[in-house]
């Protein structure tokens, strides 16, 4: 004869799933584990605050010998929406390539696929401190070089803050797929440098699309992060047009895709052979 005792009452399921944290629990955890990475890294705080700066105040004096009386723009509306934009770039994506790889290799990432953690919340919670900094950073340099350059306050704010925040999701989306043919993080600026330097010369950040040639700047304007300049000078000058704005955000949803499929096909979460 057997007697059966009790440790005492067992918990409801219902009160065991209470437990469980949510996605946003789960994104915010994931976001402080990397802010805090971000935080002792040095250089990475030197480079996402001081460069996109540097940017700005070094390209002033090359954007004021540009020819701008029949384009509409002034040297502000130029220098402003690139210097947004390239800290979006350098902040974003150049820092979030090598953080993917970084944490594939350290298999951070395979051990963190075996919790409660779906493969969107990974990515999209590590890229939430990079995320943040770039927001910030728009900011400060909304209101320095506007006051530096004199700049008047935008005439269509909606289409800065929409191009923003299409950059941010581009980019990010984008970086996966780089870090997804990278090696190592030692190669991911190897491998982040083809989109960094045909941004940067063909995407309107150094010459506006309106000093190009017909041809040239149909072509550029396809580029990647062209609707995202395009969206945020357009903030600044109020120029742009329904059908201007609704290309831009064809072209712009058009590579999200594009590089989502990729991440979906390619990115890998361990080390690469």
């Amino acid at each position: 004869m057997t007697a059966t005792t009790t440790a005492g009452p067992q918990p409801h399921l219902d009160d065991r799933a209470a437990d469980v944290p949510g996605p946003l629990a789960r994104l915010a955890a994931i976001g402080r584990a990397e802010l805090t990475l971000m935080w002792r890294s040095k250089l990475v705080l030197f480079g996402a605050l001081v460069t996109p700066a540097g940017f700005a105040f070094a390209t002033r004096s090359t954007v004021e010998e540009l020819d701008l009386s029949d384009t509409g723009l002034t040297a502000a509306t130029v220098v402003l929406p690139s210097a947004i934009v390239f800290a979006l770039i350098f902040v974003v994506y150049a820092n979030l390539v090598i953080v993917y790889v970084a944490r594939r290799e350290e298999l951070v990432l395979k051990r963190l696929r075996t919790g409660l953690l779906t493969d969107r919340e990974l990515l999209a919670g590590a890229a939430l401190p990079a995320l943040c900094v770039a927001l910030a950073q728009c900011l400060v340099l909304a209101v320095t070089v506007s006051l530096a350059m004199d700049s008047p306050a935008p005439e269509a704010p909606h289409l800065a803050v929409l191009g923003v925040l299409l950059g941010m999701a581009m980019l990010t989306v984008l970086a996966a797929a780089t870090a997804a043919v990278t090696k190592s993080a030692e190669s991911a600026q190897l491998t982040s440098m083809p989109l960094l330097l045909v941004s940067m010369f063909g995407s309107g950040l150094f010459v506006p699309f309106e000093v190009l040639p017909d041809s040239v700047a149909e072509v550029a304007q396809r580029l990647p992060l062209s609707p995202v300049v395009e969206l945020v000078r357009g903030g600044w000058t109020g120029g742009l047009g329904g059908g201007a704005v609704l290309e831009a955000l064809v072209v712009a949803v058009a590579w999200t895709a594009a590089g989502a499929w990729a991440v979906r096909r390619w990115f890998r979460w361990e080390p690469r052979a």
